[in-house]
């Protein structure tokens, strides 16, 4: 698989393709953690959104017979979801980096329309081509890729790279 590794400049550049797309105006942003806690925060400052909350979610790794087929078929877990009347009857901006499989922002998505809230989704890269949802495709988006997408704040981070220094 191809792999992209993004500088900040380049997020800047997807943000400012994202802004002229909006055509209305939203009530609330609801990040998904963690991809989209970046670029949800860039989004609220330059759109003003003061309303943000956050949602994450996670689909069972252990299937009973061990398939993949059926893990891409799991039933998402909440593990953080915005009360309902935080979301009833407004439009919320649902944001998180990348569109892959599309389950996460998916779930998210329609768990808002299932409180009543009015979901778009936005990313700031869409692959159709991993894509388990046909044709349907973010609201927003600023690119579409095949690549697997590496952001400047994944670079470097996690247990393994971090050194205990002396000072």
């Amino acid at each position: 698989m191809r792999r992209l590794v993004l500088t900040w400049n380049d997020v800047d550049k997807l943000i400012d393709i994202l802004i002229p797309q909006f055509e209305t105006e939203f009530d609330v942003m609801v990040m998904i953690t963690r991809g989209g806690l970046v670029p949800g925060g860039m989004l609220a400052e330059a759109m003003h959104i003061n309303d943000i909350v956050t949602a994450s979610v996670d689909f069972p790794a252990e299937m009973t017979d061990g398939g993949q087929g059926k893990r891409l078929a799991a039933w998402p877990k909440f593990i953080m979801f915005p009360e309902e009347g935080l979301l009833r009857g407004r439009k919320a901006l649902v944001v998180d980096d990348v569109w892959g499989s599309g389950r996460t922002i998916t779930a998210v998505k329609n768990k808002i329309a299932g409180v009543a809230g009015v979901p778009y989704t936005c990313v700031m890269h869409f692959n159709p081509y991993r894509s388990l949802f046909g044709n349907v495709r973010p609201d927003y988006y600023a690119e579409v890729t095949d690549a697997h997408i590496v952001y400047p704040w994944e670079i470097n981070r996690g247990p393994e790279s971090v050194l205990l220094k002396e000072f």
